[in-house]
């Protein structure tokens, strides 16, 4: 049997040789028009999918994978990471994004989830960070926080919480994950609860703990427009870290008894970073990118741009421009950043 696209190229062949030159170029037009009405309805179709997913939590705790266009989450193997991030040192240097230089979107009531996207990136034709090429995390990350209640379920009269949704590019060699990291900062000469690794400076007494981890796929960063992370949180639920790239979802689900996010989430830094331990991804001269930070809080109030809020000591080479903020069905922050 002979296929379509046989078929069609004779067709054409016999409309050239009947009608000419002038209607095979009326014909050829029309035809590139048909495949592109497909292919932005293709496009469209993916898109309004990764807004479903990422709005669609697992249904349990676990790690979690599914392929366009099913929107069934598909239990996969889940992962230990070995990742610390660096939680953001005051420091008197604000060149480049990180380390404190950075946007935050807040809410007026608490945040339930958070999206990253970079809807404009133009010039970007390499990354490097400490590893190498192609070595960065996206990190969503919330404000460190007071008044949660997992405080005193470890034990602790007061501490402080912070949750970081992360999609690492390849940490220490283990290869492209996504993951929570959460921390918590306690009172100096307190000890970690069991099953916390301690880190602590001059500046704080930490405590930090991975959630599991799904395996993904090393995107390079040149393809930064294409990938989106987010992060939400329930009550007495679970937290959620979903990252979407092409036909592809993973998502990884935890307690939210672990920091008690869903009671103090106020504000959302979202950026490209140096992968782990304050490291900085720098990208080549030229590179002008647009970050988006949606949040929701129930509300159609547009968020706060707060700058110098961000919450990670990780950082890049970029300098930021103007913060925009923009109320509606999806409220969210915009703001650019280039070198």
């Amino acid at each position: 049997m002979q296929s379509k696209n046989a078929f069609g190229i004779r067709c054409i062949a016999k409309i050239v040789s009947v009608a000419g030159l002038l209607g095979a170029a009326s014909f050829l037009p029309a035809a590139a028009s048909t495949n592109g009405i497909a292919a932005e309805a293709q496009a469209q179709a993916m898109k309004s999918w990764h807004e479903t997913m990422r709005h669609m939590a697992p249904p349990a705790a676990g790690c979690f994978h599914a392929s366009f266009p099913s929107v069934i989450w598909e239990r996969a193997s889940c992962g230990a990471t070995s990742y610390r991030s660096n939680p953001h040192v005051n420091s008197s240097t604000l060149e480049t994004v990180g380390n404190g230089n950075d946007y935050a979107a807040s809410t007026a009531n608490l945040t339930s989830s958070a999206t990253g996207s970079f809807p404009v990136v133009t010039g970007l034709t390499s990354e490097t960070g400490a590893s190498g090429s192609n070595d960065y995390t996206l990190q969503l990350n919330t404000n460190l926080a007071n008044a949660s209640p997992a405080c005193a379920s470890y034990g602790y009269a007061s501490c402080q919480v912070w949750e970081q949704f992360i999609y690492s590019s390849n940490y220490a060699g283990a290869g492209a994950q996504v993951f929570i990291q959460n921390w918590m900062f306690i009172p100096a000469h307190a000890k970690c609860p069991g099953g916390w690794s301690h880190y602590r400076t001059t500046s704080y007494n930490g405590c930090y703990k991975n959630s599991n981890a799904v395996n993904t796929v090393t995107v390079p960063a040149t393809q930064l427009a294409n990938m989106k992370l987010a992060g939400s949180v329930v009550a007495n639920g679970n937290d959620t870290v979903t990252f979407t790239n092409g036909a592809n979802a993973y998502a990884v689900s935890e307690g939210d008894s672990t920091l008690g996010m869903a009671h103090v989430w106020k504000q959302s830094e979202f950026n490209i970073v140096g992968n782990g331990g304050g490291s900085g991804a720098t990208f080549n001269a030229g590179t002008p990118v647009t970050v988006n930070v949606q949040v929701n809080d129930g509300s159609t109030n547009a968020p706060s741009c707060l700058a110098n809020a961000g919450s990670t000591g990780e950082i890049n080479n970029l300098n930021l421009g103007p913060c925009n903020a923009m109320g509606g069905t999806s409220p969210y922050i915009q703001f650019t950043q280039s070198n």
